[in-house]
């Protein structure tokens, strides 16, 4: 009993249970509301661009009868985007370091927002493909810009909740755009899948321009990268995805568009 007691009288010391306390509070890290900041406008913008495969999709049948394009042949308007998603993904970290985080991720959410638009004004087939080609090449890269923010800003103790917000827009994003979608093009017109964009993306820009540290810019890099890699990377994506599409695109049904759903009635 006697060997005992020091120990329960040091356990009951009133000073060390606070003390305690305080030293967890200053070793808990801290985020500034400019880093959640930008977490929440890379997130919003990997949100946007997954959004944007599903609301197109969803409106195919009624952009295909405005250009004039084939029911296989509309197909192309959704993978063109694909592929340059795929492609640019895997580019986006090496880029980033290039032209630094900053001016890379702007450039890429200003040229989304406006080939946005452009699409909208897409008179054929080919212009289309081509827009939806260059929009995707811009899209993919707010994808792991987001991811790569929630890892390089927030402390390992955050980083769940930043994980948790990409996974939300990842997941919520697909489950939206087809309502979306479908309520824009019978209320509005196709065209306003694609304006629908400029408000959150507007908000997203001004997040990032005010959160995002500006850091100079490494070209010093591009005499560093692997061409011939690139090149075939970028090659490699397109000859898988065309055959697959003419396989799987080919026994689809035809769709009516709404104007002609609306003649049905």
């Amino acid at each position: 009993m006697t060997a005992l007691q020091p120990t329960l009288n040091a356990a009951n010391i009133p000073g060390d249970r606070p003390q305690t306390t305080q030293t967890q509070d200053k070793a808990a890290p801290t985020v500034s509301s400019k880093t959640w900041l930008a977490v929440f406008g890379a997130t919003l913008g990997a949100f946007m661009a997954v959004l944007n495969i599903q609301i197109v999709n969803a409106s195919l049948a009624d952009i295909q009868g405005a250009i004039g394009a084939g029911i296989d042949d509309g197909g192309w308007i959704s993978t063109s985007y694909l592929i340059a998603e795929i492609v640019v993904i895997p580019l986006s970290g090496w880029l980033a370091q290039v032209f630094s985080v900053r001016i890379y991720l702007l450039t890429n959410a200003i040229l989304f927002l406006a080939l946005s638009v452009a699409c909208a004004f897409a008179q054929d087939l080919p212009q289309m493909i081509v827009l939806r080609a260059l929009q995707g090449f811009t899209g993919g890269v707010l994808i792991p810009m987001a991811f790569t923010l929630i890892i390089t800003l927030l402390p390992k103790a955050k980083q769940p909740v930043g994980l948790a917000l990409f996974a939300l827009s990842a997941t919520f994003a697909p489950a939206i755009g087809p309502t979306i979608g479908g309520y824009l093009t019978e209320n509005w017109g196709w065209q306003y899948i694609f304006y629908v964009n400029l408000a959150p993306g507007a908000l997203m820009i001004g997040m990032l321009w005010f959160s995002l540290e500006a850091k100079p810019m490494k070209l010093s890099l591009l005499r560093e990268g692997d061409w011939a890699g690139i090149i075939t990377m970028a090659i490699g994506p397109s000859l898988t995805m065309t055959p697959a599409k003419r396989k799987h695109g080919a026994p689809l049904p035809p769709q009516k568009s709404s104007h002609d759903r609306g003649k049905s009635y």
